[in-house]
C-alpha cells in the first residue's frame, strides 16, 4: 500500500514525497486506514523508530481548520528533545499548507516567547506536560477547543511522574476529543489512563505488547563490576565504526563516564537532565553530526533521540525498570535497519536479564569481550579498509610528491605498505599484547590468572592539590605506563587509592625505591588488599577504615557539582573561567566555526610537574601517546 492509496490530502502527500517517503510503515498504515475513514479513539503500541510521528501526525493535520487560530490538536511528549522533534516533523509534512502554526512548549526555554507564540494563534501544540500546566496556571493558553489530543511514549510519561500533570491538562479539553495513545510498551498504568480518558478504543499493535524490535541482535557479555569500564573501552575498540549511545543510571554516573571516555581519546559526551538547553542542543548537535561517535546518555534525556544509523546501544547498567529497555534498545535499528543492543552485566545480574527477556520475547547472545589479538586485528583491517577507500586529492598533494618520491625510492610497495600500516598498528598492538581477558569466569579455555587487577595506596591527595585527572596524570609520569592503566581511582583528602592490571605491580612498587616526593612529601605505594563487600583493609588502605561503597565506579567518591576535598572536585563548566584552588574543571567555548576546545591545568600553585599554559587548547577528539591515551586510527 502506499500513502496515496490510504487518502492523504493532496498538500501533505506532496511534502511526504519531498521527505522520501516511498511505502508506510505497518504503524504508519494500520494507523491511517482508521483514522483517514473514522473520528475515534485509539491505541497504538509499536517500537521507537517505527514512524509513529507520522501515524499520528498526518491524520491530525488533515483534521485540523486552518482558517481557525484556535487550538486544535494537542500532543503530549515527556521530553524536550521528543518535543522539538515530533514539531519539526510536524512542520516538514505542513510545508505546502499556508496558515499552519504549530508550536513547541516544553521547560529549559522562555516561557514569555512560548506565550508570545501561543496568543499570535496556533492550531497545533505540541509539549511536555510540566510546561503546558504552567500556561495553563497563567491562563495562557486555551485547550477547549481541541480535537484531537495524542500522549506520545504515554508510559514513559507516567514513569517520569507525570499522572496527576496528564489528569489536570486532559481534564482542560473537551470530552468529545478524540484521544490517541501511542507507547512502546503497555503497563498497567497506561491500560489505567485508557480507560479513564477514552471511549472504546480501538487497539493497533506492531508485534507484541513490549516486545523489542525484530531487527534488533541482544547481547550481554558478563564482566566483573570493577571492570565494567574496561570492558566498554574494549568493546568500542572491536567495532572501530561505532555510532551509540551508552546508557547509564544516573547523571553523576553518566558524566562519569563521558568524562573517563574523553579522556581516555574517545569522541563522546554526556547527555542529562544537569545540563542546560543550550548545553543539549551543542550535544546533539555533535552527536547528529558525527562529531560524537558515543552518547552516554540516562534513560530520560535519551527519549526523543531521533537519529538514524545508531549501530550499537550499550547498557552500561540494566535499567531500573525493566521494561525500560525497551526504550533503550528501540534507539537502534530504526527505519528497518539493524543495530546491536549490548549489555553488560555481572553475576549476580542474570535474573533481571531473564526478565528482561520474558519482555521483549527474545533470548539475550553470550558474547565474548575481545581479546588483545581480536582488537588489534579488527582495527588492523579497518585500517587498511580506509586506505583502500581514501579519497585523494591530487591536486592539493601534487606539489609534495615529488619529495615523497625521492624520500621513500629506496623502499619496495610492499615495504611501504608494511611500514605504513605498522606506524598506527604497533601502537594498538603496544597496548594490547598483554589484555587482560575481561570475561567473569575467563573465556572459555583462557588463563583465569589474567583475569586480575590490583588495587593500590599512594599517600597522595585532595589536600595535595590533587583531583582524580592529575593524580592518574601524575602516575602516568612517573611510572612511564599507559594512562589507560589506570582505573578506579578513589581520591581521599590525604591519600588515595588505584588500580592497575597486577602485570604491572612490580613496576610501582619499584618506585619506592626512587625516593619519590611530592610538595615535600615522600611519595609511598602499598598494595592495598581487598576483603568481601568491596571494602578495603590491609596495607596503608586498611589502616585508614577505608570503606569502598559497592556502588563506586572507577572515579570512587565523585561529586558533581561541588564536594570533595576542600573544593577540588571536578566540575564541568560551559563557557565559564577555571578557578585555581586546584580543581580541573573543563571550560568550554564555542569558536566562530561552532567546535568545542577546552584547556586544563593540571595542578595549581607548587603542585604541578606539568602545566598547560593557560590560552593553550587541547583538541577534545585525540589524545596523544604520551598523555595517556593512544591516537586512535579513526577520529575519535
Amino acid at each position: 500500500m502506499t500513502f496515496e492509496e490510504l487518502g492523504l490530502n493532496h498538500k501533505l502527500l506532496q511534502a511526504v514525497n519531498d521527505l522520501g517517503f516511498k511505502q508506510p510503515t505497518p504503524i504508519q498504515e494500520q494507523t491511517l486506514t482508521i483514522l483517514s475513514t473514522q473520528s475515534t479513539d485509539i491505541v497504538a503500541l509499536a517500537q521507537t523508530g517505527t514512524g509513529k510521528t507520522a501515524a499520528f501526525g498526518l491524520p491530525m493535520l488533515s483534521n485540523v481548520d486552518f482558517e481557525s487560530k484556535n487550538v486544535q490538536g494537542l500532543i503530549l511528549c515527556p521530553t524536550r528533545e521528543l518535543c522539538l522533534q515530533i514539531t519539526k516533523d510536524l512542520t516538514n509534512y505542513s510545508k505546502y499548507i499556508s496558515g499552519l502554526r504549530v508550536t513547541a512548549v516544553y521547560g529549559g526555554s522562555s516561557i514569555d516567547n512560548q506565550i508570545r507564540d501561543i496568543k499570535r494563534g496556533t492550531q497545533v501544540i505540541v509539549a511536555t506536560p510540566g510546561r503546558l500546566v504552567d500556561l495553563i496556571d497563567r491562563r495562557a493558553v486555551d485547550l477547549s477547543s481541541v480535537i484531537i489530543a495524542v500522549l506520545d511514549e504515554a508510559d514513559e510519561m507516567l514513569n517520569m511522574g507525570f499522572k496527576d500533570d496528564l489528569d489536570l491538562i486532559l481534564g482542560k479539553t473537551p470530552q468529545t476529543k478524540n484521544t490517541w495513545l501511542f507507547s512502546a510498551t503497555m503497563p498497567s498504568e497506561v491500560s489505567r489512563i485508557a480507560k479513564k480518558y477514552m471511549s472504546n478504543p480501538m487497539e493497533v499493535s506492531v508485534g507484541k505488547k513490549n516486545q523489542g524490535a525484530e531487527n534488533i541482535e541482544h547481547q550481554y557479555y558478563m564482566v566483573q563490576a570493577r571492570e565494567r569500564y574496561l570492558a566498554l573501552k574494549r568493546i568500542a575498540d572491536y567495532y572501530p565504526e561505532i555510532y551509540g549511545i551508552v546508557f547509564c543510571r544516573t547523571k553523576a554516573e553518566t558524566q562519569e563516564v563521558a568524562d573517563a571516555l574523553i579522556k581516555d581519546g574517545y569522541n563522546a559526551d554526556a547527555l542529562h537532565g544537569d545540563l542546560s538547553q543550550a548545553q543539549r542542543d551543542f550535544v546533539m548537535k555533535r552527536y547528529r553530526s558525527r562529531t560524537l561517535q558515543m552518547l552516554v546518555a540516562t534513560d530520560v534525556a535519551a527519549r526523543g533521540i531521533d537519529v538514524n544509523d545508531i549501530t550499537h546501544v550499550i547498557n552500561y547498567n540494566l535499567p531500573e525498570d525493566a521494561e525500560n529497555y525497551t526504550h533503550r534498545s528501540g534507539r537502534t535499528a530504526r527505519a528497518g535497519k539493524k543495530g546491536i543492543s549490548i549489555a553488560l552485566i555481572h553475576s549476580k545480574e542474570q535474573g533481571r536479564l531473564r526478565e528482561i527477556e520474558r519482555i521483549i520475547g527474545k533470548k539475550f547472545e553470550r558474547a565474548q569481550v575481545p581479546n588483545g589479538f581480536d582488537v588489534c586485528e579488527k582495527q588492523l583491517f579497518h585500517l587498511v579498509n580506509k586506505l583502500h577507500t581514501v579519497e585523494v586529492n591530487e591536486k592539493e598533494i601534487e606539489a609534495y610528491l615529488p619529495k615523497i618520491f625521492e624520500e621513500l625510492k629506496d623502499l619496495s610497495k610492499e615495504e611501504i605498505i608494511k611500514r605504513f600500516v605498522s606506524e598506527e598498528f604497533n601502537r594498538f598492538l603496544e597496548y594490547y599484547q598483554n589484555a587482560p581477558d575481561l570475561n567473569a569466569g575467563g573465556s572459555e579455555g583462557g588463563d583465569r590468572s589474567q583475569n586480575r587487577t590490583t588495587r593500590f595506596f599512594i599517600n597522595i591527595g585532595g589536600l595535595d592539590g590533587l583531583n582524580r585527572n592529575s593524580l592518574k596524570d601524575y602516575l602516568v609520569e612517573i611510572g612511564k605506563i599507559d594512562g589507560r592503566m589506570i582505573f578506579n581511582i578513589d581520591l581521599k583528602n590525604s591519600y588515595s587509592f588505584f588500580e592497575t592490571e597486577t602485570r604491572l605491580k612490580d613496576d610501582l612498587l619499584k618506585l619506592n625505591d626512587l625516593n619519590l616526593e611530592f610538595n615535600n612529601r615522600s611519595v609511598q605505594f602499598e598494595v592495598s588488599e581487598r576483603r568481601g563487600g568491596g571494602g578495603d583493609r590491609g596495607g596503608r588502605g586498611g589502616d585508614y577504615g577505608n570503606k569502598r561503597s559497592s556502588s563506586s565506579r572507577f572515579g570512587g567518591n565523585k561529586s558533581f557539582g561541588g564536594g570533595g576535598g576542600y573544593g577540588r572536585s571536578e566540575k564541568r563548566s560551559y563557557g565559564g573561567e577555571r578557578n585555581s584552588g586546584g580543581s580541573s574543571e573543563r571550560s568550554y567555548s564555542e569558536r566562530p566555526s561552532g567546535e568545542r576546545s577546552f584547556g586544563e591545568k593540571k595542578y595549581a600553585g607548587e603542585n604541578k610537574f606539568s602545566e598547560r599554559k593557560p590560552g593553550e587548547k587541547r583538541e577534545r577528539t585525540q589524545r596523544s601517546s604520551s598523555g595517556g591515551g593512544y591516537p586512535r586510527s579513526f577520529n575519535r
